[in-house]
């Protein structure tokens, strides 16, 4: 998604040509039946992405790539730092990881030489400045990009217990930790409602976990197309969100554009990104009480939320607009070309 409002927003400028290779490209015909067994659909995969690589690399002057981390770094990053470098282009690595420092940590060998050969490492967050910092690398943050013309404001008057959670299945993501908040957040109203959108290889357990917790009026949507996320915003009223490792959320980004006051943890870069008690609630990694006890607290002072929400938007809007974000990266491609 930041791919593509970054891809929108250059293209507005008229002058910057913009192309883009997907690491997951869908093959065409019946190619796209091998796409449907495992280890076979990484193979053929990761083949047509190289295929695409090297057909589009020599009509372009700089390789911008996004980087997740451990395997997924290997297959499609490492690739595309090294075919660029390696066809004279300016690479730059747009590392996105809140899982950085495990990553550095555990794949020091690999992953650290490749990142060298990048001209510019660029990060969403402060946070990960500071990671790379501490295995001597320098990396420069340009933080992620809110579509305000998907995402529009809604003062929540009155503010109703309606709770909305959308980060994947993951067990990093402990979604388990804002069910558990929920159980207690329903002991207060029991009217209370939960919508989860997401999915993943935690949704057997997550699902049991709300049934042992005989949790009601919770509602598990399934993965969300990024074109029906505004609408399941416009739903909620509160956003929680209670992960253990995380980067910059831009999950957190669109509640704030959206009008939701923010409940989270303190995970990773999050404190870079939400100041406590001026543009949203932070707790502590694994608490479900201490998140329960912020919810309630907004609930009970509806004030406090409306000047949460007002607060995060104003962040928001002077810090993430598109076209500051845009033009950061425009300048981060001059200096390369100069």
């Amino acid at each position: 998604m930041q791919a593509a409002r970054l891809s929108r927003g250059l293209r507005q400028l008229g002058s910057v040509a913009v192309g883009f290779v997907p690491i997951n490209p869908r093959l065409p015909g019946l190619l796209h039946l091998l796409q449907r067994v495992r280890y076979v659909r990484t193979v053929v995969t990761s083949v047509r992405y190289l295929w695409a690589l090297v057909a589009s690399l020599a009509k372009y002057d700089i390789v911008h790539v996004f980087s997740a981390s451990y395997w997924s770094f290997v297959l499609a990053p490492t690739p595309a730092v090294l075919m660029g470098k390696w066809y004279g282009k300016r690479v730059i690595l747009n590392y996105r990881s809140g899982e950085a420092e495990d990553h550095l940590r555990r794949w020091s060998r690999t992953a650290i030489p490749v990142m060298r050969l990048a001209d510019a490492l660029i990060v969403p967050s402060g946070y990960l400045v500071d990671v790379f910092a501490r295995v001597g690398l320098r990396a420069r943050a340009i933080a992620n990009v809110v579509d305000f013309d998907q995402f529009r404001f809604r003062e929540r008057r009155p503010l109703r217990p309606v709770f909305l959670s959308n980060r994947s299945f993951e067990r990093h993501y402990n979604v388990a930790c804002v069910l558990r908040a929920f159980a207690r957040i329903q002991r207060s109203h029991p009217d209370a409602r939960l919508i989860l959108a997401g999915d993943g290889e935690e949704r057997g357990a997550l699902l049991g976990l709300a049934r042992e917790l005989d949790l009601h009026h919770v509602e598990f949507l399934g993965r969300v197309t990024p074109d029906r996320m505004p609408g399941v915003y416009d739903a909620a009223d509160v956003y929680l969100n209670a992960p253990d490792i995380d980067n910059m959320p831009g999950s957190i980004l669109e509640a704030f554009a959206s009008g939701l006051p923010v409940v989270t943890t303190d995970a990773g870069g999050i404190p870079y990104i939400v100041r406590q008690a001026e543009t949203g609630l932070m707790v502590p990694r694994g608490d479900h009480e201490a998140m329960a006890a912020a919810a309630l607290r907004l609930l009970d002072e509806p004030a406090l939320a409306d000047r949460l929400s007002a607060c995060a938007l104003v962040e928001c809007r002077r810090k993430y607009a598109p076209e500051a974000i845009v033009a950061e990266w425009q300048r981060v491609y001059e200096g390369l070309m100069a």
